[in-house]
């Protein structure tokens, strides 16, 4: 009796979780997209669960289908993302495909080297504090090209002055035992590329009163990232 009982039990548990996995693919293909409720409900430990569970979809090649046609009508009226990111230029890291998210889902600020200035700041302080983001993930990446042009101290227009945001994080593992300390060593540039987020990291809590509160209050979460662009995974710093 008791082994018929478990079996019963689960074969309702899988019918229920195929049935509820069914309902949220269906929504997302009609064009599911975040709403002022749905943003609401969702807690900063919750938000980044859901970066998580998105980069294995991402990863494993089983995506979330999105009628993104869809959901730009259903956000023209309004957004409520449920996080932001400030991340590189690098063509090879869209936040929105790594994390397969949709549209209105993510705010996301993009730089060489995924630093954070008070454009940057001031930008985030609205993505949370005004328009409810419940995390903020600063997400560096491997093989950076600005952080090898760091490391290599390299000179060019305007380039110059943008390298120089990483120059700390340069100047920090520098003291370290690597040699040589350029881009010529993989395992320095990529030390240079940890550091950088930690440092962005502690550079937003210490130039930004409003989202230093909001992260003391447990109102938002700060989480560091590191993405590989040869596997597509995302290793998070909590």
């Amino acid at each position: 009796m008791k082994t018929i009982r478990a079996t019963i039990f689960l074969a309702c548990a899988l019918a229920l979780t195929i049935c509820t996995t069914t309902v949220s693919a269906l929504d997302a293909a009609d064009g599911g997209v975040m709403t002022q409720s749905m943003q609401a409900a969702i807690t900063p430990a919750k938000a980044l669960e859901m970066l998580k569970e998105g980069n294995k979809r991402f990863v494993s090649g089983t995506p979330v289908g999105v009628d993104y046609l869809a959901q730009v009508k259903k956000t023209a009226a309004g957004q409520y993302p449920f996080a932001a990111v400030v991340t590189c230029v690098d063509s090879r890291t869209q936040p929105e495909i790594i994390f397969d998210q949709g549209i209105g889902d993510m705010f996301v600020a993009r730089v060489a080297g995924n630093f954070v200035n008070d454009d940057i700041l001031g930008s985030l302080e609205f993505a949370t504090k005004v328009s409810g983001a419940r995390i903020i993930l600063i997400m560096g990446h491997t093989e950076c090209g600005a952080i090898k042009g760091a490391c290599d101290d390299v000179e060019l227009g305007l380039l110059t002055a943008t390298l120089a945001n990483i120059n700390p994080a340069v100047a920090v593992v520098g003291k370290e035992d690597y040699s040589p300390t350029n881009s010529k060593n993989p395992k320095f540039v990529q030390a240079v590329a940890d550091m950088n987020v930690k440092l962005t990291m502690q550079k937003l809590r210490d130039r930004s009163l409003v989202l230093r509160n909001m992260i003391d209050k447990g109102e938002i979460a700060l989480v560091g990232a590191m993405y590989d662009i040869t596997t597509g995974k995302t290793t998070f710093y909590e």
